[in-house]
């Protein structure tokens, strides 16, 4: 260090600097910062980096204070911040208000002010006359006042305020998923007022609440009550998304300088050190320029060529702004301070040097950084035909404290008056750090000494619940419930904790209160919520994952992760533990499982090493006594301790006698009645099935049922073969899978019915049945009770909903109450999930109006990762979701969307959870992909499964609705990852079972083994192998369009192509030219638009010919073949040119489709039966090669450019 005259002089010229430019205009009253000498208005992040020059001024002084002149300028530095910090918390705990409804709504106009009066810390403007909405302003106020706090100062002044600020921790716990304004207050770049999930808001919402983790806000003076807590799930869910939308900002900024600010300082909230490089790289090559950065592509504020009358833009005027954006000098201090924190001298010295040869020097010679640089109007032509030619000319305010203030910040550091460290006394520039290996602890505890004397059997040794006490083991619910009592407060009106998720990383950890200490099971594993958890592999392969998870995830925690498993009656299989828990448990005593380092062992003895909260907050502060925990916490724990974790169930009896079963037998007109419902579709024309047409569709329904019969009777079982609807019954492997009708004494129902939100089901009935209709559901009810069949208990609760609804009354009583329907559903419910028939299962949950636990969280990790959904089965009944909804609400839409058919509403609910799982721990397999269409995917699921058992598509939805959770899982997994399928079929059971084997062309290969009987007599021998590479290609494709995924780079690439022509026609769709102008080439928004067009294909494998015809157009533009196409390009007409063409070749060389569409004389039918009119050998061709597909589609482009300028290709 220099010695103390020099370094105090030096200190002495900053501190003039300073009070000149910064604490001269702090507000004496507020402590708050005006925008201007002209504007009190004190906008809250302006203000929190204006401090930050203060306070790091202090901490300089601070070292070298030997006189006691310098410590009192630390002092009344120190001071000034604190002034300016609580000017701010006050005047956000004017809007307490705001803060409590927000946690429910996350509405804009419910939210925090983004800006106050300097003068009063009053509010403005109103609600709705500003973007208030900015996450990123609240959550850098907490990330300083974290860092602050923990460098020693003292903001926090009481426990009220103590509670405000946890509040404040719960406002931005949901910015994962709630859009807003960003850092600059406009939401979409056209300033419409439109708020979008941004990057920046994101990160900085993640580093607050990292950073505000079991701080102590009073300090080292604080105790258990002044700590603030959060659930590290809340970040570790900011992480996945800013993880996932790196290096994009937001859906219509394709990049934003203002990420800096959470790659590097201040918030330092990446971990992954390629992924800050990547995004520090693309912002430098793409928006850096001599004066600066741009903040993002297209911005047009105070550019030439903007309208200053107007606030907004329309988005055919965003191309104007093009290259002749304004340069932001703020971005080059945010890059001087990146390179400190890194080490890195040299571009330390490069970016100071450029920042300060474009500073202006105001009065007494101190260098000011203006607000941005901008290019004269009569410039702005010459600055567009050449970027960067062009002298610019300063604009704003001058200086722009904002930037002034982060660059005396680097000026301290490159003298040497501070160290990184100093600015970051929590340490969070580490968090890029490489870290040792977790070490997943797990606990299993036996619900009994009978579950612990089973486990013993296999070697596996285990306590049961009563030996680990003291220690107390709740399920999550129980964690979650506590949590909802932190941040309480009667006097400021706060309410606590909304959200009631906790996730793994919480149930992880032990808990302390007072003397006890608890443990959590996680909350998946929670069995009363959902059938999911009847099927013990998809528990041991959630289990797995959650280690996996674990071990990627836990950072910055003290301690190891626990994870505590209860092994409960309620898991049985038939009185035995099944093999999928205990070859797993296997597993785990090895020390590792799937890669993650475990440990084996008791709860007792993982103390000293499990992290471990105290739940402090559960004490009555309010009334005075926190160390007595609150009455009615105390009443909870005490209604609440668990006994066991298994549920009885209350099955109804079988009456003694059955009367006359044979005649009710003979009357029951119901049998098929669940089939009825299915509207799983595998029809040659939707999914260019190969094999038998069965002619034209009946007239399609909104919800593709087909149950009306022109007879006016059920239909008979040849007829219900030629039928195409899709579904069979839910149990059993019947040979013969066809809808079952009893002879003519069978009685329809009496009347036609309709049910709520779904079609008709016409069933007539003559007079003389009519007339019986009430004896008929006497008689239907004493077959319920007397029958041993679970599938006919099923059938007849259909027909008794459907005709007189869920709450009918049928007459039984049951421990003095009668018995409704609804309840006789209950009891089937339980009966299927006890016999594991997962199709009845799903069907009963459906009609009992039972959803995913998890599904609302489900499909906001789908659509936060920028991933839209549909739901519903196409092309006609597909619904769209963009934006997170309530579970209610997203339920109501599934099942709107598919009508009567509950068990592919109930399965596409399934589905979505299993989704959610893949992008969370294995977002690879969605690369390319925009928008995942449910209904598609199941119609390929039952196509995989007709295609790879031979079957038909009725017998494929059987067997696709009677997959247990986890081979519905595993079948799903294999379909994202294009694994190929071979059978084997064994003679027990009716389940399948899928495992991997090796491929040729894929390092891996499915195998679904049928574990039942063969579907065919002559299909007893095993494997069925399939022909060696014919099917390959026509799979591919259809997987890949159902799945709508897209080569790399694709929509940039036809951003391309539509700059070249008027226009793209797809399906008589039109995307128009003018797009271009509208958004940039990597703009979420413009994706959307090329894939919407896309998805009016109803065909998977005629729309992945369609891409593939787009990309040889992205070529032609690529390599510059032509200028200009011209009009506008019908895309399918290039399609079927190459289909063209592609049969000439093969009339010319004898090739296999002489045999269907290449026959001489043909009419212009196709005989193969290809989907969109093209040959099915052509969708089965490879893409490269001379008889590729890519070479039939360039020879067809080819057809499109100026004779003059022929296409170059060598396999043409």
């Amino acid at each position: 260090m220099r010695t103390r005259s020099n370094s105090g002089v030096r200190l002495d010229y900053y501190q003039r600097i300073v009070h000149k430019l910064i604490l001269d205009h702090q507000q004496p009253v507020t402590g708050l910062f005006p925008a201007s000498r002209h504007n009190d208005h004190a906008w809250i992040r302006d203000n929190l980096y204006c401090i930050l020059a203060v306070w790091g001024l202090s901490m300089a002084f601070k070292k070298i204070a030997d006189q006691d002149e310098d410590r009192a300028k630390t002092y009344e530095l120190e001071q000034s911040c604190v002034k300016l910090m609580r000017g701010l918390l006050m005047a956000m705990m004017q809007q307490k208000d705001k803060v409590e409804k927000f946690k429910t709504t996350q509405h804009p106009l419910d939210s925090l002010h983004a800006k106050y009066s300097s003068i009063t810390g009053g509010t403005v403007v109103k609600d709705d006359d500003w973007g208030h909405l900015q996450i990123d302003a609240i959550s850098l106020y907490l990330l300083i006042l974290a860092q602050m706090t923990a460098s020693g100062l003292q903001i926090v002044f009481s426990l009220d305020e103590v509670a405000f600020i946890q509040n404040l921790v719960f406002y931005i716990e949901s910015a994962y998923c709630t859009p807003d304004y960003g850092i600059w207050e406009r939401g979409d770049k056209t300033n419409h007022g439109l708020p979008e999930l941004n990057a920046s808001s994101i990160g900085m919402a993640k580093a607050a609440l990292e950073a505000m983790n079991e701080l102590d806000l009073f300090g080292a003076r604080g105790g258990p009550s002044s700590i603030i807590h959060v659930l590290a799930d809340e970040a570790q869910k900011c992480q996945a998304v800013l993880q996932s939308m790196l290096p994009r900002e937001s859906n219509s900024k394709e990049l934003d300088s203002g990420l800096l600010s959470i790659i590097s300082y201040p918030a330092f909230a990446v971990d992954d050190p390629q992924l800050i490089a990547k995004t520090r790289d693309t912002i430098v090559s793409k928006m850096q320029g001599k004066y600066g950065c741009k903040r993002f592509l297209r911005d047009g504020h105070k550019t030439p060529r903007e309208d200053p009358n107007r606030l907004y833009y329309e988005p055919w005027e965003l191309r104007m702004f093009e290259k002749i954006e304004c340069e932001w000098p703020l971005f080059f201090c945010y890059l001087i301070l990146d390179y400190f924190f890194q080490g890195d001298k040299d571009h330390v010295s490069e970016y100071m040097q450029k920042l300060e040869s474009i500073m202006i020097r105001g009065d007494d010679t101190i260098k000011l950084v203006p607000e941005l640089y901008s290019v004269p109007a009569d410039r702005a032509d010459a600055e567009q035909r050449e970027p960067g030619s062009q002298e610019r000319i300063p604009l704003g305010r001058c200086p722009f404290i904002w930037g002034q203030s982060l660059y005396i910040l680097g000026k301290l550091l490159q003298e040497g008056f501070l160290a990184v460290g100093e600015l970051d006394p929590l340490n969070r520039r580490l968090c890029s750090e490489k870290k040792p290996d977790v070490v997943v602890q797990i606990v299993i505890l036996a619900e009994d000494k009978e579950i612990r004397d089973k486990l013993m059997e296999y070697d596996l040794h285990v306590q049961t619940i009563s030996e680990v006490a003291p220690i107390e083991v709740q399920p999550a619910r129980v964690l979650s419930h506590l949590y909802t009592y932190l941040g309480r407060n009667k006097k400021l009106g706060l309410s606590g904790r909304k959200s009631r998720d906790v996730g793994i990383l919480s149930t992880s950890k032990l808990y302390s209160l007072n003397d006890r200490i608890f443990a959590f099971t996680p909350q998946n594993f929670d069995y009363e919520e959902y059938y999911m958890t009847r099927d013990p592999a998809l528990l041991a392969s959630t289990f797995t994952a959650n280690v996996a998870f674990l071990g990627m995830s836990w950072k910055q925690m003290l301690g190891r992760p626990t994870i505590t498993l209860l092994a409960t009656h309620y898991l049985l299989d038939q009185g035995k533990i099944p093999m999928a828990m205990i070859t797993t448990m296997k597993k785990l005593k090895s020390g590792y499982i799937n890669g993650t380092r475990v440990t084996l062992g008791n709860l007792g003895d993982f103390l000293s090493t499990s992290a471990i909260t105290n739940l402090s907050f559960l004490g009555s502060q309010e009334d005075g006594y926190p160390d007595k925990l609150n009455p009615q916490v105390q009443s909870y724990l005490e209604e609440h301790l668990l006994k066991s974790f298994s549920n009885k169930f209350a099955f109804l009896p079988r009456p003694a006698g059955a009367r006359n079963a044979k005649v009710l037998r003979r009357k029951m007109s119901v049998r098929g009645a669940i089939k009825k419902t299915r509207s799983i579709n595998v029809d040659s024309e939707t999914l260019g099935m190969e094999g038998e047409y069965f002619g034209p569709h009946s007239e399609k329904k909104s919800s593709w049922l087909e149950v009306e019969n022109q007879l006016g009777r059920s239909p008979s079982p040849e007829e219900a073969k030629k039928r195409i609807t899709k579904g069979t019954s839910t149990t059993t492997l019947l040979t013969t899978p066809t809808i079952e009708i009893t002879k003519e004494e069978s009685p329809p129902p009496p009347k036609e019915e309709k049910n709520k939100n779904v079609g008709v089901r016409n069933r007539t009935a003559s007079e003389s049945q009519t007339l019986y209709a009430e004896q008929e559901t006497d008689e239907l009810i004493a077959v319920l009770r007397e029958t041993e069949s679970l599938d006919e208990q099923g059938d007849i609760l259909q027909y008794l909903v459907d005709t007189h609804g869920l709450d009918f009354d049928t007459g039984m009583i049951e421990n003095g109450k009668h018995v409704t329907v609804k309840d006789l559903l209950k009891a089937l419910y339980e009966k299927a999930c006890t016999q594991k028939l997962w199709g009845l299962v799903r069907h009963t949950a459906g009609m009992l109006g039972k959803r995913v636990e998890d599904l609302a969280k489900a499909v906001t990790d789908l659509l936060v990762r920028q991933k839209q959904i549909t739901v519903g089965m196409p092309p006609n009944n597909e619904h769209t979701i963009t934006a997170p909804l309530p579970e209610n609400e997203l339920r109501q839409l599934i099942h709107l969307a598919y009508g009567d058919d509950e068990s592919t509403a109930m399965l596409t609910q399934e589905l979505l959870v299993y989704l959610a799982m893949f992008i969370r721990t294995e977002p690879q397999l969605f690369l390319e992909m925009l928008r995942l269409r449910v209904g598609l995917i199941i119609q390929v699921m039952a196509t995989e499964l007709s295609r790879t058992l031979s079957c038909n598509g009725e017998e494929a939805s059987e067997h696709l609705l009677n997959l247990s959770p986890f081979e519905m899982k595993n079948l799903l997994y294999h379909i994202l990852s294009g694994k190929e399928f071979a059978i084997n079929s064994a003679a027990r059971g009716g389940n399948f079972s899928i495992v991997s084997n090796k491929s040729n062309r894929y390092t891996k290969k499915s195998q679904i083994i049928l574990e039942g009987k063969s579907l065919h007599a002559d299909a007893e021998e095993a494997p069925i192998a399939e022909p060696d590479r014919q099917g390959q290609w026509l799979r591919r494709r259809r997987l890949d369009g159902a799945l709508n995924r897209v080569p790399r780079d694709f929509y940039p690439k036809v951003w391309g192509v539509l700059e070249k022509c008027q226009g793209l026609v797809i399906q008589g769709k039109v995307l128009q030219q003018n797009l271009t102008q509208e958004m940039t080439s990597g703009e979420l928004k413009f994706a959307l638009a090329v894939e919407t067009v896309l998805n009016s294909i109803p065909q998977p494998e005629y729309r992945q010919l369609v891409v593939e015809a787009l990309m040889v157009l992205t070529l032609v533009v690529e390599y510059n073949a032509v200028q200009d196409f011209g009009g506008t390009i019908t895309v399918e007409d290039l399609v079927h040119r190459a289909n063209e063409i592609f049969l000439e070749d093969q009339m010319n060389c004898n090739g296999d489709a002489t045999l269907c569409c290449a026959k001489a004389g043909r009419s212009d039918a196709l005989v193969c039966g290809g989907a969109g009119g093209v040959c099915q050998l052509l969708y089965d061709s490879a893409p490269s090669g001379s008889y590729g597909t890519m070479t039939y589609l360039a020879r067809a482009v080819s057809l499109l450019l100026p004779p003059d300028r022929p296409l170059e290709c060598a396999v043409c």
